[in-house]
């Protein structure tokens, strides 16, 4: 038997998401993201789902694995409002 080791892109595959349409766990105020100059969300997330366009900051929570490290690297509180999802809404991680 022969066990291929997963590159993280193919573990965060494996996860199932939820995505609660109607209420967001994490919301973004993007005037306080406009004006932070070191935007360490862009690189500390581990499914990668901030990304900047057109110097506005934007956050896709589908995918998000509800670690929170956004939100502690966050000094200038940009992040608004971080909660975990609504019952049966979110992340259910797998095993591969």
């Amino acid at each position: 038997m022969t066990v291929k080791k997963l590159s993280p892109e193919e573990l965060l595959g494996l996860n199932k998401f939820a995505v609660d349409e109607e209420e967001a766990h994490i919301v973004l105020d993007k005037t306080i993201c406009a004006k932070c100059q070191e935007k360490p969300c862009l690189v500390v997330c581990p499914a990668v789902l901030y990304t900047l366009k057109d110097g506005d900051m934007n956050f896709d929570y589908a995918g998000c694995l509800e670690c929170g490290t956004c939100r502690i690297v966050c000094k200038d509180k940009g992040i608004i409002k971080w909660t975990y999802p609504r019952g049966t809404f979110g992340v259910a991680f797998r095993c591969g």
